[in-house]
């Protein structure tokens, strides 16, 4: 249980400062859009508005809550998953940042462990999130 909590805040953290960035500053994530995705603006700010509102479902004390947050976090990672690969094989540079390509690749292989992280930290072990 504390383990899962500890996680749980960190991982909110992750995604309030993400989205935060995601919603404020769009200019960094231009440059990571795949171009065939369209809309790379109003993509960026769906992102953000869903990792804030995920990282505020994880800090409510609501399990059932908690539950369909990291479902949706999760969900928004497979999402993004494209614009990490579109990164690491384009060798895509963030303004201002050098960022080396082992870097870059290295996200791929974090991307299904942050994916597993969520659904473990959300996870409940008694009935009160099934129908």
């Amino acid at each position: 249980m504390i383990a899962r909590f500890g996680v749980r805040l960190l991982l909110a953290a992750l995604f309030l400062f993400a989205g935060t960035l995601h919603l404020f500053h769009p200019a960094l994530f231009l440059p990571v859009m795949p171009p065939w995705i369209p809309f790379h603006r109003l993509s960026i700010f769906v992102s953000g508005l869903f990792e804030l509102l995920g990282g505020v479902g994880l800090l409510i004390p609501e399990r059932r809550i908690q539950f369909l947050a990291g479902w949706g976090l999760a969900l928004l990672l497979v999402a993004v998953f494209p614009a990490n690969i579109y990164m690491a094989v384009a060798h895509v540079q963030l303004p201002g940042m050098h960022i080396e390509p082992w870097v870059a690749w290295s996200r791929l292989a974090l991307q299904p462990l942050l994916i597993l992280a969520v659904l473990w930290a959300t996870r409940s072990g008694s009935s009160c999130c099934r129908s």
